[in-house]
């Protein structure tokens, strides 16, 4: 797996519940991955993505 360079937090994929009022990663990740992700430990995510808000605008221009 590959290590992201940034956390969760900076992720396209880690996004607030407003049911639930907090934040979960909406990435598919299987099990172990899940446990990886809920414990801390070392979580190297295959699926990070930096989270661009921007990155639509940036094409419009």
């Amino acid at each position: 797996m590959n290590k992201p360079q940034g956390g969760c937090e900076s992720c396209a994929f880690y996004a607030y519940d407003e049911e639930y009022e907090y934040y979960v990663c909406e990435a598919d990740l299987d099990e172990d991955e899940m446990s990886a992700f809920l414990r801390g430990s070392d979580f190297s995510c295959p699926f990070y993505q930096p989270g661009d808000e921007y990155r639509v605008v940036r094409k419009q221009m």
